[in-house]
């Protein structure tokens, strides 16, 4: 099943739910305009779900758990709305922030910019909050929907800040920042949820359905990035309110779209599969690396050697959990080279949107071009190049890094940014659906949150190389440009080489490797058990004293 067909059998499916009930529609747009009409909001929310559910619940009765008889799960459905509703939100947020720090709150442009990439910089390392909680916690399914909420808050905080009748200048500034914080915990902490939640929703068989599901995943990102950033400026500049630019309109339909997307996610959770969550992972983890840490360390030279320094942390802590940690160790430390690629985008970025801010329009056209280029480049690496080369993903990702880096090579000039675009475009799709199946692929279950938000931190981690270098090393910008990409082609030599050397792991195979351990019924095979580790674990420890 390629991902054309996959989109066609969608968009079908769509067609024939609206001709079969074109009357039931009917009603109950006519319903929304009512209750909108006396203003209850929350009856239309509600109506809204009902409507969303029973479509799908009618139209799904005969395979309840299959997409038009596919191995793709319906529920997916309902993940790639609430991303593409998600990122709409996001993006359309941040389409008008610098215009409204410094057109609204009369900030200079050395302070807008380093807001914006401040703002930037924390949704990017607040994935590891949110990965943390859903892995040791609450699980992805609660986590995401608790975090969306705090996102929602933070929309509609930031949209109350843009009321100029709201207070001063002082409370406008004040509830901007605390709605920009809210925002950052809120898309942060989902962003790796969502991602390793969707894939989680597919059997272990069905690996190719899978990875094509990041694909389509990526694109509904970028479906949202550009209708946001095409709509909210317009909202902005064409529709005038409070007697000024409405930003506070802007902002108000960003948030409406994120309790869609809430809305939409919470509507498939009777379809889920919802993986409970194992404990506090990161305190174990914690314990274990500096009990290994403490043991090789104060080791002496007549004990025994060990393949592993984290090998140290055996007396006390399963092998199956040194396992793991070995695995998510080594998917890290490839991971270290990276945010070099994310440093050269998002100074690409900057030169073109805040250095160029007279051109805004022209620097709005690149950023939509960039999306609509993924947009098209997907499937047709998906359907045509990556099968026709046959490169695995470990050879995807050095490879994506190669386009970046050549694109900086190619003269400036608005003429020329076209091909350059192209070229990043390119690499991006190669590059980003790729880290984030890889991510997911070479997790084990209980921390697939966790390494998704260690992906998510090669951005940060980009973002603040560019602040560095842009803002503190004062160059001029043609020594940026040739700097960064000189960075990028080694970049791309080191992690060739360490691509070369990485071996593929399956996560599966953690339960052949060590198989847990079976609980009898029966009381007294219980306590059998239970005694023999008593006497295992005192004989380890007269063996410590030894």
């Amino acid at each position: 099943m390629t991902l054309s067909h996959t989109l066609s059998l969608s968009l079908s499916l769509c067609l024939s739910v609206f001709r079969s009930h074109f009357l039931y529609l009917s009603l109950s747009v006519f319903v929304f305009r009512s209750l909108f009409v006396f203003h209850s909001f929350s009856l239309s929310l509600s109506l809204f779900v009902f409507v969303f559910r029973s479509l799908f619940s009618y139209f799904f009765l005969s395979s309840p758990q299959k997409l038009c008889g596919t191995n793709y799960p319906v529920c997916i459905s309902f993940i790639v709305v609430n991303e593409f509703c998600e990122r709409f939100s996001y993006y359309g947020m941040k389409a008008v922030l610098t215009l409204y720090f410094i057109n609204y709150l009369h900030w200079d442009q050395n302070l807008s910019t380093a807001v914006y990439h401040a703002f930037s910089s924390l949704c990017y390392f607040t994935p590891v909050l949110g990965a943390l909680i859903a892995d040791s916690w609450l699980g992805k399914f609660k986590t995401i929907v608790y975090l969306s909420v705090v996102y929602v808050l933070g929309h509609v905080v930031k949209s109350v800040g843009a009321i100029p009748s709201v207070g001063d200048s002082t409370i406008h500034i004040a509830l901007s920042m605390v709605g920009l914080i809210l925002i950052a915990f809120g898309t942060g902490g989902i962003k790796p949820c969502v991602s390793a939640f969707g894939g989680d929703q597919f059997d272990e068989e069905h690996t190719n359905e899978r990875r094509k599901f990041f694909s389509i995943f990526y694109m509904s990102i970028n479906a949202g990035s550009v209708l946001s950033t095409l709509i909210t400026p317009i909202l902005r500049g064409n529709v005038q309110c409070f007697g000024g630019d409405c930003y506070a309109l802007a902002f108000g339909v960003p948030a409406i779209l994120m309790v869609i997307a809430l809305v939409v996610f919470i509507s498939g959770s009777g379809m889920y599969k919802k993986s409970p969550p194992e404990g506090n992972v990161l305190l174990d983890v914690c314990r274990c690396l500096g009990l290994a840490i403490k043991n090789r360390w104060m080791s002496s030279k007549y004990d025994s050697k060990r393949k592993h320094w984290l090998d140290w942390a055996e007396e006390k802590y399963p092998k199956r959990l040194i396992h793991e940690i070995k695995m998510v160790l080594r998917v890290l430390v490839l991971y270290i080279p990276l945010p070099m690629f994310w440093a050269l985008f998002d100074q690409q970025v900057r030169t073109q949107f805040i250095r160029s801010f007279p051109v805004f329009c022209s620097s709005l056209f690149f950023q939509m071009l960039n999306a609509l280029l993924i947009l098209m480049f997907v499937p047709i690496f998906d359907v045509v190049v990556y099968p026709l080369i046959g490169l695995s993903v470990k050879s995807l990702l050095p490879l994506s890094l190669f386009p970046h880096s050549v694109s900086k090579l190619i003269g400036r000039g608005y003429p020329w940014q076209i091909p350059q675009y192209a070229l990043m475009t390119a690499g991006e799709v190669m590059f980003s659906i790729t880290g984030i199946e890889f991510s997911y692929s070479q997790a084990p279950a209980n921390m697939k949150s966790v390494l998704q938000a260690g992906w998510l931190l090669t951005v940060a981690f980009g973002n603040v190389i560019v602040l560095i270098v842009a803002e503190g090393a004062g160059l001029d910008q043609w020594m940026e440009f040739l700097l960064f990409a000189g960075l990028l082609v080694a970049v791309c030599i080191i992690f060739s080489i360490m691509a070369y050397f990485y071996t593929y792991v399956d996560p599966g195979e953690l339960d052949k490797l060590f198989p847990d351990k079976t609980v009898n019924e029966d009381e007294d095979d219980l306590k059998k058990d239970q005694a023999d580790d008593i006497m295992y674990l005192n004989s380890i420890e007269k063996r410590t004293k030894m």
